[in-house]
């Protein structure tokens, strides 16, 4: 993240000082204000966040109590824009505690200190950075070679952290542009359901004009930082990763590739895979999949030349991608017919589709750490302050509803949600109404407008289950078969076929998958034994819940992996590092046990969160600080280093 500005602007007016303060996040703003003045009296009155999941966008605080601050904070705003007063950067750690207790509303640990004294970076720190790296010589550095597979978010970061190390590197991506996910998925309404001020680099804020961005304006900021950093010049576009394989005696990787012009081939010391767990759509395994005459297409590969306007429309599915396509699309159909297999919960915020005011903007941008601070208040509420929510309760009796009395009361507040749109509507409202515990599957982040779509004339919401596709529709296990012009396919990804359809052969010549046996697992989610200086990012067991940002993940876990190349540059190209057996099998022994703590972990309902097996191979069922923590660098006694020849 960048430096803020240590002086307020000298030619910022009085209303337009104002103008800002009546859209700021009161918590904030408080905290910005001790920068600005140096006095913690200020989060010490009568006037506290009650920060929940649930709340309002001001945490708790009273009106008559937000205008008592905004009035202070134009007193002490205008009084540092007149003396050119800087912001207070040298603040204690015991302040700094203070600070994060504030605006948590709780005890705070020591990690939580650690974290966002580097996130707040008073001293230049670098939260996700890795200094391991930056101790080895420049010239040691540069003699490895590093292949990332991927040019999507998490390879772009790699691509960033290993430019600043002064380590040689190259990207291919199947694509013909940057972005990832963002790239491809391209179905009306797509957009991130976490919001954009964590949903971003930490190093990289932008002025998002929305709480919540599109898919064009996040392709645009994936692309606007991979010329910003001149990334392009080493990413080897519309080249499709077929195979990587171990070359044991020269401790190298050989990547073959697939490309327009025939097949190809690199080699690197280490290759960091960034592709992703939801770039490969799943179809159901219905019957007649591809009999359909008319048009069909997966919400992932959307066929725009198909004109949609008065068309009848079968939608299979109601997961996160047709939560938000379908209320486009029933804007033009004729007639949309949704067939769900299990309701989703439905997280409403207001702010959803709300452009950011011109006057948050000018905080975030002005008012020194400001930005800082409603990035951590965001971060905390979204995700770690949501956790016990989801967390199962030793002996709680209610396993089918619920999973604890947080998550009894977390449902009854979503539930109320609910019927403030479909009041009026009580067969919708029966069966949008989950009957599996909150937490149990990825909730999804709307206003209201999945709702409101539910009710138009046009669009009717069915739980039939079906029995196979038809050349002209669908036929229902009721009997019923109906017609369609238009078949869409909203059934989500492959995600638990992890690096798939690539073939990864590590140590002699055992393929990854084959190695998995339908298991996949990773220590960290990041390196496999057998598999030497191959390591991965957002691999088994490193998605998130609860509603947060898995950039942070990425930039925890690209911190790792540089730690990693620092070790393998202490010793010289050719050598190779692979996490030992043991130390994996523990570790996994935690994830397992963790993940049977948690909503997710308890429930029988169905989800993409599971394998074949029911296992889960996504979460991770912790907090997020203590990923930060354990992510910091990489213990050398964890791995055996070997030497080529």
């Amino acid at each position: 993240m960048s430096s803020d500005p240590k002086v307020i602007p000298s030619n910022v007016t009085d209303d337009q000082i104002r103008s800002a303060l009546a859209e700021a996040h009161v918590p904030s703003l408080m905290l910005a204000l001790v920068h600005l003045t140096g006095d913690l009296s200020l989060i010490r009155s009568a006037i506290r966040p009650q920060p929940a999941f649930m709340s309002d966008p001001q945490d708790g605080i009273s009106e008559a109590d937000q205008a008592a601050i905004r009035a202070k904070a134009f007193e002490l705003i205008r009084s540092a824009r007149d003396s050119a007063t800087p912001a207070v950067a040298s603040l204690t750690e015991a302040q700094v505690r203070e600070m994060i207790g504030f605006v948590m509303g709780q005890e705070v640990s020591d990690n939580y200190v650690e974290f966002l004294t580097a996130e707040l970076s008073v001293a230049g720190e670098d939260a996700y950075g890795q200094p391991n790296l930056h101790r080895v010589n420049v010239s040691d550095r540069s003699k490895f070679t590093v292949i990332i597979i991927g040019a999507g978010m998490s390879g772009l970061l790699s691509a960033i952290r290993l430019q600043e190390a002064g380590i040689p590197f190259v990207i291919v991506d199947k694509n013909a542009d940057v972005g990832g996910t963002w790239f491809e998925n391209t179905y009306p309404g797509c957009r991130v359901d976490s919001g954009n001020h964590v949903y971003s680099y930490s190093f990289r804020q932008k002025n998002w004009p929305q709480y919540f961005s599109s898919q064009p304006v996040l392709r645009e900021y994936f692309a606007d930082t991979a010329s910003a950093y001149d990334l392009r010049q080493h990413i080897r576009f519309q080249h499709e990763v077929i195979s990587a394989r171990l070359d044991e005696k020269r401790g190298v990787w050989v990547i073959d590739m697939k490309t327009p012009e025939g097949s190809t081939q690199l080699e690197g010391h280490v290759v960091i895979s960034c592709v992703g767990q939801l770039n490969q759509p799943a179809m159901p395994k219905l019957p007649g999949v591809g009999a359909f005459k008319g048009p069909a297409f997966h919400s992932a590969r959307w066929d725009h030349s198909v004109d949609l306007t008065g068309k009848r429309v079968g939608v299979i599915g109601t997961g996160g991608s047709a939560f938000q396509f379908v209320p486009h699309v029933a804007e033009k159909a004729a007639k949309v017919t949704v067939f769900q297999r299990t309701p989703p919960w439905v997280l409403l915020n207001r702010q959803y589709f709300s452009e950011i005011p011109q006057g948050v903007h000018w905080l975030l941008n002005h008012l020194p750490y400001y930005a800082r601070w409603y990035r951590f208040s965001l971060f905390w509420k979204s995700a770690e302050g949501m956790l016990a929510a989801v967390t199962v309760e030793p002996g709680w009796n209610r396993p089918e509803r619920s999973v604890s009395e947080a998550n009894e009361t977390f449902r009854q507040q979503l539930i109320d949600g609910m019927q403030e749109h479909l009041a009026d509507r009580p067969d919708l409202l029966e069966v949008c109404t989950p009957n599996y515990p909150p937490g149990s599957k990825r909730m999804l982040v709307d206003d209201g407008k999945w709702f409101k779509t539910l009710k138009r004339d046009n669009v009717k919401l069915t739980t039939n289950a079906l029995r196979e596709i038809t050349p002209t529709g669908v036929a229902c296990k009721d009997g019923q078969t109906l017609e369609f012009d238009v078949l869409i396919y909203g059934t989500g990804f492959k995600a638990s076929e992890f690096l798939t359809p690539m073939r990864i052969y590590g140590k002699d010549g055992v393929e990854l998958h084959e190695a998995w046996a339908g298991e996949p697992r990773a220590f960290q989610g990041i390196t496999f034994p057998g598999f030497p200086n191959f390591f991965c990012t957002y691999g088994p067991n490193t998605n998130i819940v609860v509603n947060s940002s898995i950039i942070f993940f990425s930039e925890c876990e690209v911190r790792y992996i540089l730690g990693c190349l620092a070790e393998l540059a202490k010793r010289g190209p050719g050598t190779t590092m692979d996490v030992k057996r043991d130390v994996h099998d523990a570790y996994n022994v935690r994830i397992d046990a963790g993940n049977k703590g948690m909503a997710w972990g308890q429930s029988g309902v169905n989800t993409w969160y599971k394998n074949a097996s029911g296992r889960i191979t996504q979460n991770w069922p912790f907090t997020l600080i203590e990923y930060w923590e354990q992510s910091k660098q990489p213990d050398p006694s964890h791995y055996q280093f070997s030497k080529g020849a």
